[in-house]
């Protein structure tokens, strides 16, 4: 028997490699099953052989508390386990890379960190490895360490080429000799592992994963029931886009656009991560940019950065690189969509939305993409971009788009209607920040809400009441003059215009800068604009029945004209979702009072 001391510099390392490498206590599994399937991928290369030549088996002894993690890899020798096993921090991943001549072995090789192996000292009070090298006249090799700097190595019993790798679970860590506790870790992080996986009687890792095929080789329903393995409980997706990338970097996997609903959580784990078939994580956050985390999938590069334990991404330009080519390439898949099948695209535009809305915002390269397959409802019924509403506008009225919410249509909105102008819907709470953005985009171009000004085309010049009085004032100034007296609000404005409809008896006005000023705090959660947001001007319709009767009312009935100014000035805040909740209960109250009001007259008439 020969003793040996692990080469390190501190006495204190494996203490810390068990406490604080990584955050999960379960990860030893991942670590030392990837180990495995290194070993197997190793002797293939050397030596040939199928896949279903090899596998890994997981043994629990609950009497001994151990757990024994064999594979039917190439072993070791004696020497080989002083070199990987002895000496910390010694990759043999990397090692054998650098031997092997041809580029095929490389992307079979899963480990890059030696420290890995000395996870199993987690949750381990000893561990011990049996392993017996394909060299031919191999002896076998026994290592002992208990986790102390020192070890023990010996002959070995092992008679089959491989490894064992045998964990004395301490009294803490029972739960890890359950297994149903260790297939859940197994299937989190080895399920798509290259080699059989056995615990007990059942196979692991039994699907194969689809993202390491060629898009040429898969069909929808190959993508649809692998979106089922990942999802099981999730509709199915709406599309999918497969990347396969060689140059200027290693990059597999495959992105399916989901139902996304108008519940859709931003912080749900989405992409899944992995490097090499094994996982990392549950969110590809920091590959893809922001705008594509409602994505479902997976994303595996060997090329993505890691730190020691596997665990985190350490950011750089690769990662960045990473992340624009799969911007690239989903909006490459919208664009296709949209040219080739624009019925289907139109279809699914309520669940794109928000991920183009917000790639647009984010991703200026990404808006450049898509900027022809951004779409807008109209008041026609029917889907356009902004070009092609351009496109259809009079030369005359080319520089403004005019849009409203298509949930909460104002009263007025059918006197734009009736005028033939096609209004573009904007009911998301994405659509300022992004009618700003398009402005920006396209000088000399502006969006006008509805209700952000009494536009000319709504007017009806040849009702105007423009002949001046004996003071010099014309009728529609003392009706303004009036009404404003009667509302006595010191933030509203009133002024009086002819309108082409009788039935709207005024609506509220809001300057467009104004508005998007406010609903930008509002988005945001910012305050402190001391009320300057409540100032406002109530439009008032010198052709209206009511504004009328307010009128010949002012004098003889001021309580009741008072009542009904205030009343329309109310109504028009709420068809225009302006009334505030404080506002509502008078507004309710005095609606009842008016309705017992005019009962009484009709009982009495």
């Amino acid at each position: 028997m020969a003793k040996g001391t692990l080469k390190i510099n501190s006495k204190n390392i494996l203490p810390i490699i068990k406490k604080w490498l990584y955050t999960d206590k379960d990860v030893f599994l991942r670590e030392l099953v990837s180990n495995s399937c290194d070993a197997i991928s190793k002797l293939k290369s050397l030596v040939g052989g199928e896949d279903g030549d090899h596998r890994i088996t997981l043994t629990i002894d609950k009497e001994k508390s151990t757990l024994t993690i064999t594979d039917t890899g190439l072993g070791m020798s004696e020497d080989e386990v002083k070199k990987y096993i002895a000496q910390l921090a010694f990759s043999g991943a990397e090692d054998f890379i650098k031997q092997a001549e041809e580029d095929s072995h490389k992307e079979s090789i899963i480990g890059h960190f030696g420290l890995g192996f000395y996870s199993a000292f987690m949750p381990s009070s000893k561990v011990e490895i049996e392993t017996l090298s394909y060299l031919e006249g191999a002896t076998p090799v026994f290592w002992s360490c208990d986790g102390s700097p020192s070890y023990t190595i010996s002959k070995g019993s092992k008679t089959s080429v491989g490894t064992s790798v045998i964990l004395h679970i301490n009294e803490e860590n029972k739960n890890f000799l359950e297994q149903a506790n260790l297939k859940a870790i197994l299937k989190k992080y080895c399920s798509f592992l290259p080699y059989k996986i056995h615990l007990g009687e059942e196979v692991i890792n039994e699907h194969e994963p689809l993202w390491i095929k060629k898009p040429s080789e898969c069909s929808d329903q190959d993508y649809l029931d692998f979106y089922k393995v990942l999802y099981p409980f999730e509709q199915e997706p709406m599309f999918w886009v497969h990347l396969n990338v060689d140059y200027p970097f290693k990059l597999k996997g495959i992105l399916y656009f989901p139902v996304i609903g108008e519940k859709f959580d931003s912080n749900k784990p989405s992409c899944h991560l992995y490097c090499n078939r094994v996982f990392v994580a549950d969110s590809c956050k920091n590959v893809i940019p922001d705008y594509l985390t409602a994505l479902r999938g997976v994303i595996d590069s060997p090329e993505i950065p890691l730190n020691v334990s596997r665990s985190n991404l350490q950011m750089d330009k690769t990662v960045k690189q990473l992340g624009s080519h799969i911007a690239k390439k989903v909006a490459d898949k919208l664009v296709s969509m949209h040219t080739t099948s624009k019925e289907t695209y139109i279809e699914k535009w309520p669940n794109l939305e928000i991920v183009i809305k917000l790639g647009v915002l984010q991703d200026e390269k990404f808006y450049e993409k898509v900027k022809t397959c951004l779409l807008w409802k109209t008041s026609n019924d029917t889907w356009t971009t902004v070009e092609e509403h351009l496109e259809r506008k009079s030369e005359d009225d080319k520089k403004i788009y005019y849009y409203h919410d298509d949930k909460h249509l104002s009263d007025f909105y059918e006197m734009y209607k009736n005028k033939g102008i096609e209004i573009l819907f904007a009911p998301s709470h994405l659509d300022i920040p992004l009618i700003n953005f398009l402005e920006s985009k396209k000088p000399g171009l502006s969006f006008q809400r509805l209700d952000g000004a009494a536009d000319e085309c709504i007017l009806d010049k040849s009702r105007e009441k423009n002949v001046l009085d004996s003071d010099g004032k014309s009728q529609s100034a003392k009706i303004a003059q009036a009404i404003e007296a009667l509302l006595d609000n010191k933030d509203v404005k009133v002024e009086a215009k002819s309108l082409t409809s009788d039935e709207v008896p005024g609506f509220v006005v809001m300057e467009e800068k104004t508005r998007r000023m406010r609903d930008y705090f509002s988005i945001t959660g910012q305050s402190g604009l001391d009320g300057m947001m409540d100032k406002h001007t109530l439009v008032v319709n010198t052709n209206s029945p009511l504004v009328n009767s307010i009128m010949r009312l002012k004098d003889t009935e001021q309580t009741l004209a008072k009542e009904l100014t205030a009343q329309m000035y109310e109504l028009s805040l709420l068809s225009q979702r302006e009334l505030s909740p404080k506002a509502f209960s008078s507004f309710l109250k005095r609606s009842n009072q008016m309705l017992s009001q005019l009962s009484e007259i009709a009982s009495k008439a």
